[in-house]
This record gives C-alpha cells, sequence and structure tokens, in this order.
C-alpha cells in the first residue's frame, strides 16, 4: 500500500480526497467519550415496555391474518361487518390457525432441518476471513468472521434440488406447508430471542441495558454471541431469512409447473428477485461486519424474530398469491414484464453496488481490504479515489458514488426492490405490497434512529456531512 497520498482540504466543507488505501485515523479521546454515551441506555424507543410488548404480540397476529386473507379468501382483505359478526369471525380466524398451521411433525423436521444443516455448513465449510469494526464495548478490539454462506447456500441447493429430483424431500410441499412452517418459524423466534437473553445474563455479557425485562429481550442483552466459529447474529441475517425466502419462490414455482406444465414470467421473476437478495448477501458477506447491524444493534427480538420468521413469512405474500390463484389473475402484457424486469435490475444493481461501496470505504479506512471475486462484481462496488469527511471522532463519512447524492441510496434502491416484488401480482391482491408498506415505515425510523446516533456521535462534523450531502433519501426530493 502506498502512503504516499496527500489529504487535501476542498472548498466544501472540510471534504478530504484521497486514496484510503492506508488504515485510518485511530479513534480520538473525543470519539472515545461519545461511543461510551452511545453505550450506555439513556431513552426509551419503540413506544418503551409497552409498545414492544404491542409488536410481540401483534406482529405475529398480523402474520396469521394476512396469510389466512392470501390463503383463503381470494386475497382480499375480510373483516366483520357489524358488531354481531365480530366472535364468529374470530372464531372462523382461529380455526385456519388451529387447523391449517399446527406445528406439525413436517414443519418442525423441515425448518429444524434448515437450522441444524446451515449451522453444520457454518461451522465446517471453507471461507473468507473478515475483520470487522473495532467495536467500542470490547475496548475497540476487532472480531473476525468466517465468511462462508456462498458455499454453504449453494451446497444446500444442489443437495435440496437431489433430495427433490429424487423424491426424497419434494420442493413443492414448502409452499403448501406454508402456515405450519410459519407457526414452528414463530416459535424459533421467541424460544431463540428468550433463550438468548438469558444464556447472555447468566455469562455476564449484557450491555446497554435498561432495566426492563420485556424491552431488553426485545432490544437483546448481547452485542456480537457466538457458538466457536460462528458469529450467530450474521450467520441468521443471511443463512435463514433468505434462504427461506428463495425456496418458497422455487416451490412456488414447482407447484406451478406440476400443475399448468410451465413457470409463469411472474412467478419466475419472484425466483430471480429472491436469488438477487440471497446471492448477494453471500458473495459479499465479507460487507456485512461492516453494517452498523453487526456493529451496533444487539441481538434481541426485533432482530431475531424477524430474521427466523418476519422476513421468510411476509416478503414473499406475491409467492403465496400465485401458487393459489390461476395465472389468468395477474398476467401481465410483454411491455409490462419487460418494464417490471429492468426495474428490478437497475434498483438491484444501485442497491448491491451502494452498500458495497460503503462497506469497502470502511474496509480501505482500516486498512484490510482486498477485492474478493465471487459472482457477480458489478461495476462501480468500488470507489476509487473517494471523497469523505474527516471528523473528530476519527472516522470517515464516505461522500463519493452514491453517497454522494444521498444519505442512504441503499435504502432507496432497496425499497424499489421490494415493491416489486408486490407489482409482479398487479392489483390482483393488495396483500403483497405488504413488504414495502412495511419496509418503508422500518427504513424512514430506522433512518432516525441512526441520524440521531450519528448526530450525537459526530457532533459538528455531521452537519457538515450534512450540508454535503443534502438528501437524506432521494436526490433534489428528500
Amino acid at each position: 500500500m502506498s502512503a504516499a497520498s496527500t489529504a487535501v482540504n476542498t472548498a466544501n466543507g472540510g471534504l478530504r480526497h484521497r486514496n484510503v488505501g492506508i488504515p485510518e485515523v485511530t479513534t480520538t479521546d473525543e470519539g472515545r467519550r461519545a461511543d461510551k454515551l452511545l453505550d450506555t441506555h439513556d431513552t426509551y424507543e419503540f413506544g418503551g415496555p409497552w409498545g414492544v410488548t404491542a409488536m410481540m404480540i401483534g406482529f405475529p397476529t398480523l402474520m396469521y391474518y394476512l396469510w389466512i386473507c392470501l390463503w383463503f379468501y381470494d386475497g382480499q382483505i375480510v373483516y366483520p361487518t357489524s358488531v354481531d359478526k365480530i366472535q364468529p369471525f374470530l372464531w372462523e380466524m382461529w380455526a385456519h390457525v388451529r387447523d391449517d398451521a399446527s406445528p406439525n411433525l413436517y414443519a418442525w423436521k423441515v425448518y429444524s432441518g434448515l437450522i441444524i444443516s446451515q449451522l453444520v455448513f457454518a461451522w465446517i465449510m471453507p471461507g473468507y476471513q473478515q475483520e470487522g469494526l473495532p467495536v467500542p464495548s470490547l475496548g475497540y478490539k476487532t472480531l473476525m468472521y468466517n465468511c462462508n454462506a456462498l458455499f454453504s447456500v449453494y451446497t444446500t441447493i444442489v443437495l435440496a434440488a437431489v433430495l427433490h429430483y429424487t423424491e426424497i424431500f419434494r420442493l413443492t410441499e414448502i409452499i403448501d406447508n406454508y402456515g405450519h412452517l410459519m407457526t414452528v418459524a414463530m416459535i424459533y423466534g421467541f424460544g431463540v430471542s428468550f433463550g438468548m437473553y438469558f444464556w447472555a445474563v447468566a455469562r455476564g455479557k449484557q450491555m446497554r441495558m435498561s432495566g426492563n425485562f420485556i424491552y431488553d429481550v426485545w432490544m437483546g442483552a448481547e452485542l456480537n454471541p457466538r457458538i466457536g466459529p460462528i458469529d450467530l447474529k450474521m450467520w441468521a441475517e443471511v443463512r435463514i431469512p433468505w434462504v427461506i425466502v428463495f425456496f418458497l419462490a422455487v416451490s412456488g414455482s414447482c407447484k406451478q409447473y406440476e400443475a399448468y406444465g410451465y413457470v409463469t414470467p411472474n412467478m419466475a421473476f419472484m425466483v430471480l428477485a429472491t436469488w438477487f437478495y440471497l446471492n448477494a448477501c453471500c458473495k459479499g458477506e465479507e460487507c456485512i461486519p461492516q453494517t452498523w447491524d453487526m456493529y451496533y444493534e444487539k441481538w434481541g427480538f426485533m432482530v431475531i424474530f424477524w430474521n427466523f420468521a418476519g422476513v421468510p413469512f411476509t416478503y414473499v405474500y406475491s409467492v403465496v398469491y400465485m401458487a393459489s390463484h390461476e395465472p389468468s389473475k395477474y398476467r401481465f402484457t410483454t411491455p409490462g414484464y419487460i418494464a417490471i424486469y429492468l426495474t428490478l435490475i437497475t434498483a438491484y444493481c444501485i442497491w448491491d453496488t451502494a452498500m458495497s461501496q460503503k462497506s469497502r470505504f470502511k474496509m480501505q479506512t482500516q486498512g484490510n481490504f482486498n477485492y474478493r471475486w465471487t459472482f457477480p462484481q458489478l461495476p462501480y462496488g468500488t470507489v476509487k479515489n473517494p471523497e469523505y469527511i474527516q471528523t473528530a471522532h476519527g472516522n470517515r463519512l464516505l461522500t463519493s458514488g452514491w453517497w454522494r447524492y444521498s444519505r442512504k441510496p441503499n435504502y432507496v434502491a432497496d425499497w424499489v426492490q421490494s415493491f416489486t416484488w408486490g407489482l409482479i401480482v398487479g392489483t390482483a391482491s393488495p396483500i403483497p405490497y405488504f413488504y414495502s408498506v412495511f419496509f418503508i415505515t422500518v427504513l424512514v425510523h430506522r433512518c432516525g434512529r441512526d441520524f440521531e446516533r450519528c448526530a450525537k456521535k459526530y457532533g459538528k462534523d455531521w452537519d457538515r456531512y450534512c450540508a454535503v450531502v443534502k438528501y437524506k433519501f432521494i436526490p433534489g426530493i428528500y
């Protein structure tokens, strides 16, 4: 690495332009004081204990309700039309859960088999070793991450294909047992969340605690729980939700093929879309340790339940609808198919490269970036000679590439992808749009949390950054 690059102040508020192939300046005393404050619980989020309790009850209830509407009521929103019909309506809802979403033996075997196989693969598969960011709560120690999701996931895909064609495990059965699998996933989500809380407290690994039991279960107790070489938080973020999402799309395709002798362009779209996401997480797994999820967010119910149950069983409602309805209900014209496929591909490319630019910039400034070739590596994934703002904290805020246009360009592209996942069924059902509606709510809330944290962490340097990168999401609009 060359150490000859010179940092030059430019006219736009302390912006610097340099080759960042050398290690970053270490965290300053001012930065350490700010980090200490951020690692201390000082306020309740998400409405506090009552708010998180409501969400812990409300999310599973909503998941059951939307699935019932989708599967049994032609994808339409149903509700009691008078007060005297409320009780029969609730009993009818319960009957569907009891009969069609019971945690049956099939669901336990399939879901547990996925969990066990992914743990084994994460332990034994060869991988790429990536150093994470310095963690303030660990005295700025950096952790190593074994990035072997690519080998694990494609081994899983090959194994599933073999089991399907030998009829040992038919992939069509996954979508047929959607309700049963969803219930088992929820049980895992609750069990792991509470189990991880007690395990962390028993080992004295808890941090940033509020003192309220249910709130601390929601937020999590431990930052980086591990089993051997496996970082559980990163493992669960990739190996569980996106694997299930992809296989649900594949299962829907298999079901269509068996029923009609072909796969509709709509269902093929969902296979492509879910593969994009799964493959991106695997091929760029070394970028995940640089994200806020890994660096700051604790592993609690908020993250665990959503990875184990929320993401896989709410993001692909379009697949569930198409697997249970005639293709004539959601058929597009050829120009319509071209438009939605191009929109997906464009949004994916921006999202992929934006995520890559930010994470690789952090690795560059940390001095541990090595180009990892995994398919597909897109052009513009690494910013050469990036511009940035040097903060008094010691960190650098990227203002090049996609990140010169907005503070969250990855969120914008990610949301567009989510919208196409609903749009692929057109106006046949409103329920597949749940993903994009819920997602934009989460992103706006998360941005508020993130920007508030950055303001505390960087102080006046954050104001300088906001003066350079003016827009939060969409350039020129917001």
